[in-house]
């Protein structure tokens, strides 16, 4: 984590709106903390800020891959693109999903690391193709295809996709990873709160 001061603060609700600030607030609360910073900040743009919310809720946690899997994903994202905050926050959520904690330390090691499932190593692998060389290559996407239907192969493109876009916001940002909330906080709050978001019209 850098301890230099973010290029763009979180803002409160002067600066992100009264709507957005409850929304941010809301998802605090949920997670047993202060309102996190990738939404403070990311809110400053107020016309994307709610479509991008309902965007990312609908993959996660609304998307149809099992959790599990939608987390080990992001925390291999979080790994290859150096997102500290991501690494955090997911570290947290992959727990609440079912990862074990010597399965989100070997995440670091990646697919060729011993121990992972067929489907695991599948899509650390996936993850760092579509990092590496902007696409899953012939190969990987085949024995993929073995595995998961259309709409997961998309979805598994397109959570990766998101999260490489989000972890460079946060870097470029310079977005601080915050204080740990509470770990006795119901962390599966967090995520209904996420769903019911991404779920709303308007």
């Amino acid at each position: 984590m850098s301890s230099e001061a973010p290029r763009i603060a979180p803002g409160g609700p002067r600066e992100i709106g009264r709507v957005n600030w409850a929304i941010a607030r809301l998802l605090g609360v949920a997670t047993g903390g202060p309102p996190p910073h990738v939404f403070t900040t990311l809110a400053r743009h107020r016309r994307v800020f709610r479509p991008w919310l309902r965007f990312a809720g609908r993959l996660m946690p609304g998307g149809t891959l099992p959790r599990e899997e939608s987390e080990l994903i992001i925390l291999r994202v979080a790994r290859v693109t150096g997102s500290d905050y991501e690494w955090q926050q997911h570290v947290r959520l992959g727990r609440a999903a079912g990862l074990t904690e010597a399965q989100i330390e070997r995440i670091r090691l990646g697919a060729e690391a011993p121990g992972w499932s067929v489907r695991q190593a599948l899509l650390l692998r996936a993850v760092d193709e579509l990092h590496d060389h902007d696409r899953i290559g012939d190969e990987l996407w085949a024995e993929l295809a073995r595995e998961y239907g259309e709409q997961e192969l998309i979805e598994i493109c397109l959570l990766t996709g998101h999260y490489i876009m989000l972890a460079m916001t946060l870097n470029s940002l310079g977005v601080q990873v915050e204080a740990l909330p509470d770990p006795a906080a119901p962390r599966s709050r967090a995520s209904r709160a996420l769903q019911a978001i991404a779920t709303r019209r308007g």
